[in-house]
């Protein structure tokens, strides 16, 4: 529907390099349901148009110790689950939620690990020391990395990927109202960080 007023504008022409650099839905949907029935290439070409945005994911969330690997194992389950895609979102979108999902759980697991196996000594060396260096450029990254868990996946799945508290409360299994607070205080920790 054109709005009142408006000029009458042609459909922007898409070449065919912007089509190769950000291909549409459709060829994405069909990429998957390919891949869904055995085709390496398709697979590899959902790979090459995600692969990126994946692995920011699992280094912010699981750190850059594990981001390699967080990120071969969405893939690999993201293969093995591939006949789940429904295709009614995008599958880059069906992947993210994969990926939260999987980084989420793997590091639960690992927390738990580290807690069966870390001696009383071992938890000082875990508390992250601030270091005052004037002069010298802030390190997002590294500031990000001193939050808890629970503020920095709220700071990052809110402030980073967009999602609301709402679906950030169905995600981590938590209120709405927590996921508020969790930001607020990821929010005011990088503040006091940063400064």
């Amino acid at each position: 529907a054109r709005r009142r007023g408006a000029p009458d504008q042609p459909e922007p022409k898409t070449s065919i390099v912007a089509r190769a650099l950000n291909p549409d839905t459709r060829d994405e949907a069909q990429d998957a349901l390919a891949a869904a029935g055995g085709d390496n290439q398709a697979f590899e070409r959902l790979y090459r148009g995600t692969v990126s945005r994946i692995h920011s994911l699992a280094r912010r969330m699981g750190g850059d110790g594990v981001a390699d690997d967080l990120t071969q194992e969405v893939y690999l389950r993201a293969w093995s689950r591939l006949h789940t895609f429904r295709g009614d979102s995008r599958f880059s979108t069906w992947l993210h939620r994969l990926a939260v999902n999987l980084i989420l759980t793997r590091r639960a697991s690992m927390q738990r690990h580290k807690d069966r196996t870390v001696s009383g000594a071992g938890l000082m060396e875990r508390m992250a020391a601030r270091v005052s260096r004037p002069g010298v450029r802030v390190d997002f990254e590294a500031a990000l990395a001193t939050l808890p868990e629970g503020a920095r996946d709220v700071f990052i799945l809110y402030d980073v990927e967009g999602y609301k508290h709402e679906e950030i409360g169905e995600m981590l299994g938590i209120h709405p109202g927590t996921s508020k607070s969790q930001l607020h205080r990821a929010r005011m920790l990088l503040r006091r960080h940063l400064d």
